[in-house]
C-alpha cells in the first residue's frame, strides 16, 4: 500500500497519467466480436484513412466506431491542440460490457435463454 498523505497519493497517481486524446463508447449494444472484427480493420491507421474504412464498411459496429473516432478527433483538437493531419490510432479495443438475458419461447413448452451482449469501445490517439 502506498504511503503518504492522501492528497500526496492523488498527486502522484495523476502525475503519471495518460494525457493521449481519446474517446470511449460504453454499453454499446455489440457484441465484443463482432466491434473487434471493424477495430482490427483501423488499428494503427492515420485518422483519414480508418475513416475512409469505416465509411465503407457494411458492418453496423462501423459506424458506431466512426462516430466514436470523430469524437477522439474532435477531443484532440479542442482539448490537446494537436493537428487532426498527423494524428493516427495508437490503441483501439473492446472491453466486455454487462449482457442482457431474454426468454424466447420455443417447441413444447421449452424456454431458451438469448444473451444480448453489450460492449465498452475505447479509441486513443497519437501525434506522428
Amino acid at each position: 500500500m502506498a504511503k503518504g498523505h492522501r492528497s500526496q497519493i492523488k498527486r502522484e497517481r495523476n502525475a503519471n497519467k495518460d494525457t493521449r486524446p481519446s474517446a470511449k463508447l460504453s454499453y454499446a449494444r455489440v457484441s465484443v466480436t463482432k466491434a473487434c472484427f471493424v477495430l482490427d480493420a483501423i488499428r494503427g491507421k492515420d485518422v483519414q484513412t480508418a475513416l475512409a474504412i469505416l465509411a465503407y464498411n457494411p458492418r453496423y459496429a462501423s459506424s458506431l466506431i466512426e462516430k466514436l473516432l470523430k469524437s477522439a478527433i474532435a477531443n484532440a483538437e479542442n482539448n490537446n491542440g494537436m493537428n487532426p493531419e498527423n494524428l493516427y490510432i495508437a490503441e483501439c479495443y473492446a472491453n466486455k460490457g454487462p449482457t442482457m438475458k431474454r426468454i424466447k419461447p420455443r417447441a413444447q413448452g421449452r424456454a431458451y435463454r438469448i444473451e444480448k451482449r453489450m460492449s465498452h469501445i475505447t479509441i486513443v490517439l497519437d501525434e506522428r
